[in-house]
């Protein structure tokens, strides 16, 4: 997502490079790249002439100072100009309300209403430990309730049973009767969509506000849906008190323009953005942070959070004591730091946080989540001795390991090659040698001498 937004980002950059100073004469020529690069990412054509407008205010006449060149002067100005469109900061959920705290889902079919009820179910129990209840007000849709009810029962929270022959306000009331006898904090309700907007659709869904009284009525939409996407919200917006978008599928082949469009377009802040299908694919959206991504700077407060969530922190212990001791560090450590990248959604989602020169330098690498798959296949098939002594490892062994895997006999030198460099870098973090760790890493690091 933003892939080519970000490379013509980049470009424009490096065409100011040299330049003492950012005057009209040559950021004209940059600002319109900048307006080409976000009308081909799909951001309303308003959107982008105000965008514009502001930078260029801001931008006239910004010295460049320190060590910095007008480029990443530009940077610094544009940042600012696409957190301010995007919101500022997060906007969190409110909550504060006489338990059950009532989240109401609207959107159109297909959106991914139902999945993101049970992922945001999920992240109010894990995060902030709310008891959540779910109940589905999808009369229409085949086997709609019975997805929901699937999906609860996968992550372990409580769902009221519904049925197609109710009616919708008749479940909801229900629902909050329930979830006031059986003390749950919040209820998020899942509602009908269509494939269009129409007149039964937000006729039923008015009354069902009216009913719940909701604290939050959230707008799903699908970011791949481009500009259709903010028309659809302004739609929703007027018909109801939103207060606040989640935006889906964000991890997909989408422009991604909606996410720079429609919380200025709304006036309703974006607070949660779906990025993968997995159940934890679901996070607070931070204006600043989707900022730096777009401009190729990475999102690595976010991936320290989700390590923070995801990583086994007794596991980490274990293996920091083996690092500081210098020596244990096998094949079964290994093995565990695979896993743990597995948690945080594999390679292919720590790249999309990372820096863009880091994340085209791990690109080149080759290493990708089928590698990091093969290579768990190949620990897997190694005896318990052999994991903890890999220098038993010889050729009738690296043979009986790749049929057990399924793989060549070179996978498994690879493998074993791989995991000796990685020795050496935590035999160089055990001795306290980290500047003479970096040092060694010269050259092989972008932007490293």
């Amino acid at each position: 997502m933003l892939d080519n937004l970000t490379q013509r980002l980049s470009g424009v950059i490096k065409n100011l490079r040299g330049q003492a100073r950012l005057t009209e004469s040559n950021i004209q020529d940059a600002l319109r790249e900048v307006r080409m690069a976000l009308l081909e990412a799909d951001v309303a054509l308003p959107v982008v002439k105000a965008f514009i407008a502001e930078v260029k205010i801001a931008a006239l006449g910004q010295e460049v100072i320190g060590n910095l060149n007008p480029g990443q002067a530009l940077i610094g100005v544009v940042h600012r100009e696409l957190t301010k469109l995007m919101g500022e900061h997060n906007d969190a959920l409110n909550l504060a309300a006489t338990p059950p705290a009532v989240i109401l889902m609207a959107g159109l079919q297909g959106a991914g209403k139902t999945t993101t009820s049970g992922k945001l179910a999920k992240l109010l129990r894990d995060q902030q430990k709310k008891k959540v209840l779910l109940v589905s007000c999808d009369v229409y849709r085949p086997a709609a309730i019975e997805q929901l009810q699937t999906l609860a029962k996968q992550l372990e929270i409580d769902f009221f049973a519904s049925d197609i022959s109710q009616k919708p306000q008749d479940i909801a009331t229900a629902a909050i009767d329930y979830a006031r006898k059986h003390y749950h904090d919040v209820l998020i309700v899942d509602t009908a969509g269509r494939l269009a907007i129409d007149e039964a659709m937000m006729s039923e869904i008015k009354q069902l506000h009216t009913s719940l009284n909701p604290i939050e009525t959230l707008f799903v939409v699908d970011a791949m849906t481009g500009q259709d996407a903010v028309n659809t919200a302004k739609a929703f917006g007027d018909a109801l008190p939103l207060t606040g978008v989640i935006l889906t599928k964000l991890d997909g082949d989408a422009r991604g323009g909606a996410a720079l469009s429609v919380r200025n377009v709304t006036g309703k802040p974006i607070k949660f953005v779906g990025v993968s299908e997995k159940p934890s694919g679901l996070e607070a959206f931070h204006p600043e942070r989707m900022a730096s991504r777009v401009l190729g700077m990475g999102d690595v407060l976010s991936l320290i959070e989700e390590a923070h969530r995801e990583v086994d922190h007794a596991e980490a212990e274990k293996l920091a004591k083996k690092v500081q001791s210098g020596k244990g560090f096998d094949l079964n450590d290994f093995k565990m730091q695979i896993v743990q990248m597995r948690k945080m959604g594999g390679m292919s989602a720590l790249m999309d946080k990372l820096p863009a020169q880091m994340s085209q330098a791990a690109a080149n690498s080759k290493v990708d989540d089928k590698q990091i798959s093969r290579t768990e296949g190949i620990i897997n098939s190694m005896t318990q001795l052999e994991r903890t002594k890999p220098e038993l490892i010889k050729a009738s062994r690296k043979r009986r390991i790749a049929t057990g895997a399924g793989v060549q006999v070179m996978h498994v030198n690879q493998l074993l090659k791989q995991f000796e460099q990685t020795q050496k870098v935590m035999k160089m973090f055990g001795k306290g040698g980290m500047g003479k760790m970096m040092r060694g890493m010269a050259g092989k690091l972008p932007g490293m001498r």
